[in-house]
């Protein structure tokens, strides 16, 4: 979300200068270690650290810029068709590779949403917004399922893709990030399958 200051005067030069630190704090968490500070983006961009906070006013607020969902709005490819388990394999597909190819940015933001003092809905991880992703891409059972029965399901596979699930499976399961994101896409294969033929999760 942009600041008024950047609202305002020469808006394209200073989306570039955003942009700039947000490509700086990316670079910075990839490397590993510590999630990075507005002065390190700042140093980073040659960008002076006066200005930085024009734009971010916490470390809080650039990671969040910086965390890779922030750019997506769907992993349902253009040419996915109508079939719902392409579809869906196609998006948790999609997804698993963004947070594979985005681990150490990934393993901050999961970092900082375990947080206590991290109000639940300031963090993209704390958004859900993969769960209407994959309600896009379960969209054709609606009829078969009714849109909270989708809804539901996409709750469950969330749970089992993710961030989280990467964690776990690598750092104590021992298994490749390869291995891992097979043994995700079955996870969430096996749900739609369990909800066709049993109905999706039941909340009370």
């Amino acid at each position: 979300m942009s600041t008024p200051y950047e609202r305002s005067g020469r808006t394209q030069q200073k989306s570039r200068t955003r942009n700039e630190l947000i490509a700086a704090a990316r670079a910075l968490v990839a490397q590993g270690g510590s999630a990075p500070t507005v002065e390190e983006a700042a140093a980073a961009a040659s960008i002076s650290r006066t200005t930085a906070y024009r734009y971010f006013s916490n470390q809080r607020a650039l990671l969040i810029a910086a965390h890779p969902e922030i750019e997506a709005s769907s992993f349902v490819p253009p040419d996915a068709g109508a079939d719902p388990e392409g579809r869906l394999l196609a998006a948790v597909a999609g997804f698993i590779r963004m947070i594979i190819d985005t681990e150490q940015q990934q393993r901050t933001m999961l970092r900082l949403s375990l947080e206590p003092d991290t109000l639940p809905r300031e963090l993209p991880l704390r958004q859900g917004r993969a769960i209407g992703w994959f309600e896009e891409a379960l969209s054709p059972f609606e009829a078969r399922l009714t849109t909270s029965g989708v809804h539901r399901l996409a709750v469950a596979i969330r749970s089992a893709v993710g961030i989280e699930s990467l964690v776990w499976l690598t750092d104590v399961a021992g298994l490749t990030p390869e291995h891992a994101a097979k043994t995700m896409e079955w996870s969430a294969l096996a749900l739609l399958r369990h909800a066709l033929a049993d109905g999706p999760p039941v909340v009370d």
